[in-house]
């Protein structure tokens, strides 16, 4: 322990000897002087502390662990004095309204030195809560809060404000909806930030967030009409969000999560949430229109509901516990619509590069059950899907993401099965649509090759080959062959795509039951990219040859993709000649 800690505290006991003394004699206090020297003297104690705690690191064990409990019970000292003072009966209003401004952001940085030490900021940040006005708390406590957030102990220091902040939520009188909508946004993005932190304990995280949610409930409890509706929406949309924030937290397993969420259960109910609401998002954009008439700014808080929503699903799908989530799947596998909505909601898990790899897994499996038995006719041509479609094609487009990137070969199987059964559960008209839009916004050659497959593959159904999407089958192959910003596809990077396109057209060209392809169509495929191509894939064969010498395994590898290109494109350019001819 450093001789500067100790002087520290002698000067703490100083200011707040004198002061007291002010105070009984009758003097007048110069209350700015007062709360100006002891915040300082707090911030310089806790800069020494860090200080004195890194250059211990580079100390033996046993002089650091003694130097540590001997800064620890000065610090506990300091604190203490500082109770006391408080505690004084002599302490009038005006002084304790000054400290109340500064000391609640200066003491909380010491939270994380000791459980004791934690217990006397938190009564510290208590007395001010009972002596204060609750209005006034909340501001300094959301302050001190935001003050926090470039702390780097967020986590500790943040507890005895959250603490302070749960107490004055039920302490105020007026305006209650109005107060809470100023402090949710501040907590909200403290708990993200120590959400990201490497070390928190998610069970930390949640206690401090659940003692929040449980001073909303308290309040929205005593409140009628519309600021009780308010305030219990403004509950049920936190409870998604805090959902969020505690599982990009979890970093090991996901089923100890399990316990935690399940604690939100009955706040969950409170609010009129449902895991089937949630699933299709519903619940969540009733509650916003409930206080859509608020700034955006304070419903920019909330830009994660809709992935707190799915994984309060998918946490509830774990959970023993809950039973009613089968029924909810029932519903999902009978009903069309409220199916694509949940496509639309699950796609924020697959889509989070924030989450652990296994609630990605879950959601996968949560997919699979839903579309589980769904086939081509079950779909009903009848549903207007339009206004589903742009929901299902972000959803697609995050499943195509989990393909490319899964850890394992067995999530990956999954996931393409998951694939192929949402492009069947799209209607017909819709389908060929969604599949082109993900093959002109991939970026990947080898997801362009599989999902050109997929077009292939629900080319073969009548019911797609009834409709007009035959007449783009040929633009989706320039596509490939021919790409818009220019230049020949290159070799051996977009071999993927190229096969699958070409594949594509001879299936369209053996297929042609319809006539699509008219002798003007075939002339510009033929002079535009096949003849072309054929060059190309020609001239990458015969340097591919030439440098055979050089990466024999390599080359041999290029030049196997390349022979199984050059044939399939000669066989596309003999269905072209014999079409031409008959033509």
């Amino acid at each position: 322990m450093s001789a500067a800690t100790v002087s520290y505290l002698h000067r703490v006991r100083e200011i707040l000897a004198g002061s007291l003394r002010s105070v009984e004699a009758g003097e007048s206090l110069d209350l700015e002087s007062l709360v100006t020297e002891l915040a300082s003297c707090l911030n310089s104690l806790s800069e020494n502390v860090a200080s004195s705690a890194s250059d211990d690191e580079h100390e033996n064990d046993v002089t650091l662990n003694a130097s540590d409990d001997e800064e620890n019970d000065v610090i506990i000292q300091v604190l203490d004095e500082i109770l006391k003072f408080l505690a004084s009966p002599q302490i009038d209003q005006d002084v304790m309204d000054a400290l109340s401004f500064e000391l609640p952001k200066a003491i909380s940085k010491f939270a994380g030195l000791s459980s004791r030490c934690l217990e006397l900021a938190e009564a510290i940040v208590d007395r001010f809560v009972e002596a204060c006005n609750p209005r006034d708390m909340l501001s300094v406590l959301c302050e001190a809060l935001d003050a926090a957030r470039v702390s780097l102990s967020l986590s500790s220091s943040s507890t005895p404000l959250l603490h302070g902040l749960s107490k004055v939520f039920i302490s105020v009188r007026r305006r209650h909806y109005e107060q809470l909508k100023v402090a949710v946004p501040i907590v909200l993005n403290v708990l993200k930030d120590m959400s990201l932190e490497p070390d928190i304990q998610p069970e930390g995280l949640f206690d401090k967030a659940l003692g929040i949610a449980v001073s909303i409930k308290d309040v929205a409890s005593k409140l009628e009409k519309e600021e009780g509706t308010n305030v219990r929406s403004l509950l049920g949309l936190y409870l998604m969000q805090i959902t969020a924030v505690l599982s990009v937290s979890i970093k090991d397993k996901v089923d100890s999560g399990v316990p935690l969420v399940m604690q939100l259960k009955p706040l969950l109910a409170y609010c009129g949430l449902t895991h089937l609401g949630l699933i299709t998002g519903n619940d969540p954009e009733r509650l916003l229109s409930t206080i859509s008439k608020d700034d955006d700014d304070f419903l920019n808080s909330f830009h994660d509901i809709n992935l707190g929503a799915s994984l309060l699903f998918i946490w509830a799908r774990i959970s023993p516990e809950v039973a009613d989530v089968a029924n909810d799947v029932d519903e999902l596998q009978s009903n069309p619509e409220k199916r694509w909505l949940a496509y639309g909601m699950l796609k924020h898990i697959l889509a989070s590069g924030d989450l652990l790899w296994e609630f990605k897994r879950r959601t996968i499996e949560v997919l699979l059950d839903i579309v589980k038995g769904v086939t081509p006719s079950q779909c009903n041509e009848e549903i207007d899907c339009s206004h589903y479609t742009t929901s299902i094609y972000a959803a697609l487009q995050a499943v195509t993401l989990v393909i490319m990137y899964a850890p394992d070969a067995d999530l990956r199987k999954k996931t393409f099965e998951t694939l192929k059964r949402i492009i069947s559960d799209i209607p017909v008209p819709q389908r060929f649509d969604v599949l082109k839009a993900l093959v002109t916004n991939s970026q990947s050659s080898t997801m362009r090759g599989i999902l050109l497959d997929q077009v292939k593959n629900n080319l073969s159904t009548s019911s797609l080959q009834a409709t007009d999407c035959d007449a783009h089958v040929s633009e989706l192959v320039e596509l490939v062959l021919k790409p818009p910003h220019g230049g020949p596809p290159l070799f051996p990077d977009q071999s993927d795509e190229v096969l699958a396109a070409l594949n594509l057209y001879r299936f369209a060209l053996l297929n042609d039951g319809n006539g699509f392809l008219s002798k003007k169509t075939l002339e510009r495929d033929y002079k535009g990219w096949l003849l072309p191509l054929r060059t190309i894939v020609s001239g990458s064969i015969a340097e591919n040859q030439r440098e055979k010498d050089h990466d024999q395994e390599s080359s041999l590898e290029i030049r196997c993709i390349l022979n199984r290109i050059e044939s399939l494109l000669y066989w596309c350019i003999e269905l072209v000649e014999e079409r031409l001819k008959s033509n």
